[in-house]
């Protein structure tokens, strides 16, 4: 049965991601994604995933936001001062973004709204936000994001890069994310902390619901079901493939002139079975998938925002 409620049905429920879209499969303790994944970068995705609950006690003290406008989902992040998730929110996009822009204006701000007047409700004091944009995203198309942000009821303290929002969970300073979401797989290399490069082409999860809908000549919307079905993942991987051999292709194209060791996976589409080994065999580098691939860009907008906010907060009389 599908226990998941949507927003406008039940103001108070919160929408839980299919299966296969949040969380990996498990692991075996020594897999190597474990010694490429920072312990603590999953520990915090982890604690993101409980908090999206909205059962813990609110904390005391300030709470910030990051809010990530996807092509599949809308994920807000609450962190506390010192960067902890304490609650979040999460709501299916329904076409209001895709590909980096925002399509229907008013239906994601009215969807993001939702989400801040249910956190809001539940106790979590919200305003300060920040909110992230995909590469090569800018000027107008970018402040869209931040448009939204404020339209919904919060104040928008600035605005961050993709590949920027997943280093700071991940802790790392050198490599690729490659983020695999619903519209587009976007690369962005980091040297020295500093992201050097970053690109986005057209290739997503939705490709993956195309192909199963033209092979099992079904509606797009049963196709995803059917892609997030954990059960049948594995089944229906061998014809899904050739999309995920087209987007590691996509990644080898583009770090042919900026060379990295690992890659790092990021977004909802990462976590199909089978993804990691098709990006090692196709790329021949390293590849590294944390346990919450989906959480991972919101919650580093979140943690940035708090990050922000303390060094710039003014020295207390006296000190």
């Amino acid at each position: 049965m599908d226990t998941r409620v949507a927003l406008h049905d039940a103001p108070q429920a919160l929408e839980r991601p299919p299966r296969g879209t949040l969380a990996v499969p498990a692991r075996l303790p020594d897999d190597e994604d474990t010694v490429n994944i920072h312990p603590s970068a999953n520990r915090r995705l982890k604690d993101f995933e409980a908090a999206l609950g909205l059962t813990a006690p609110p904390p005391k003290g300030p709470l910030f936001v990051g809010v990530d406008l996807g092509t599949a989902y809308i994920v807000t992040s609450v962190v506390d001062a010192e960067g902890t998730p304490v609650a979040g929110a999460l709501t299916r996009s329904r076409s209001s973004i895709r590909d980096g822009l925002v399509l229907d204006y008013i239906g994601a701000i009215n969807l993001l709204r939702a989400q801040v007047e249910t956190i809001r409700r539940a106790g979590y004091a919200i305003d300060d936000a920040m909110v992230c944009y995909p590469p090569g995203t800018a000027g107008g198309n970018a402040r869209a994001f931040a448009n939204v942000l404020e339209a919904a009821g919060l104040h928008v303290t600035g605005l961050m890069d993709e590949p920027s929002a997943a280093a700071e969970v991940l802790e790392i300073t050198d490599g690729a994310v490659v983020d695999i979401g619903g519209g587009t797989t976007g690369i962005s290399v980091l040297k020295n902390g500093e992201v050097v490069y970053t690109a986005d082409e057209a290739t997503g999860g939705t490709h993956l619901d195309l192909v199963l809908a033209g092979n099992f000549k079904i509606s797009v919307e049963e196709a995803e079901r059917i892609k997030t079905d954990a059960s049948r993942q594995r089944e229906i991987f061998p014809l899904v493939r050739p999309v995920f051999q087209k987007m590691a292709a996509i990644v080898r194209q583009h770090l042919r002139d900026h060379p990295v060791d690992t890659l790092y996976l990021v977004g909802g589409t990462s976590a199909f079975p089978g993804a990691v080994e098709v990006m090692e065999e196709e790329t021949g580098l390293t590849v590294a998938l944390p346990s919450h691939p989906l959480l991972v860009t919101p919650l580093g907008i979140g943690i940035r925002c708090a990050r922000e906010a303390k060094a710039n907060a003014k020295p207390t009389k006296g000190k």
